[in-house]
């Protein structure tokens, strides 16, 4: 079966979303369609597969209740994400809050949990960039995330995180740098 381009998939959900006959198909093609990738994108952040489970959740379910005000002028995609990525923030900042860590902080937690879930096979370079990653703020590593794993464009990114492309390239390059210092070093 041939994919479908996202901008075809995302007129379909939207027109199915209209029809009150069919608005739970509509949202069955948007999990179907976006589920994987939005978990993988919120796993990166917070690690943990319970919490991501979470996460997702909840970002379905306001992605579902703001559907109707949805104006358009982004994709579903990048729409879904900029949910996604608040998400995640919203609980790394309520996190640090609940345990008492200054900002910054919860790198340590969120490497705890990376080891915990370290396959025993272990890829050791993926292993040691994943580590590296932790170690960045929430937004660089975001940023990272986004560009590195995800493939996004700058312009992309930008939509999701209100930052200038400008800022995004830096923040990347600042990125970068901080990983490769944290692989040499380690």
């Amino acid at each position: 079966m041939e994919k479908q381009p996202p901008k075809e998939i995302d007129a379909r959900i939207l027109a199915l979303y209209r029809e009150e006959a069919t608005r739970e198909q509509a949202f069955g093609l948007l999990m179907r369609h976006y589920k994987e990738r939005l978990y993988w994108h919120v796993r990166k952040m917070v690690i943990d597969h319970d919490d991501t489970d979470d996460l997702l959740q909840n970002v379905f379910i306001k992605a579902w209740k703001g559907l109707a005000n949805f104006r358009e002028d982004s994709g579903l995609y990048t729409w879904l994400y900029r949910i996604a990525t608040n998400e995640c923030l919203s609980f790394l900042t309520s996190k640090r809050r609940r345990l008492f860590l200054p900002i910054g902080d919860i790198s340590e937690e969120l490497l705890g949990k990376l080891q915990a879930s370290a396959p025993a096979d272990g890829d050791q370079i993926s292993y040691k960039l994943q580590q590296a990653v932790l170690k960045l703020p929430d937004k660089q590593r975001l940023v990272f995330n986004m560009k590195y794993y995800d493939d996004m464009t700058y312009e992309d990114i930008s939509a999701v995180v209100g930052t200038s492309v400008g800022a995004l390239k830096a923040s990347y390059h600042h990125a970068v740098k901080k990983i490769e210092s944290y692989l040499d070093n380690h």
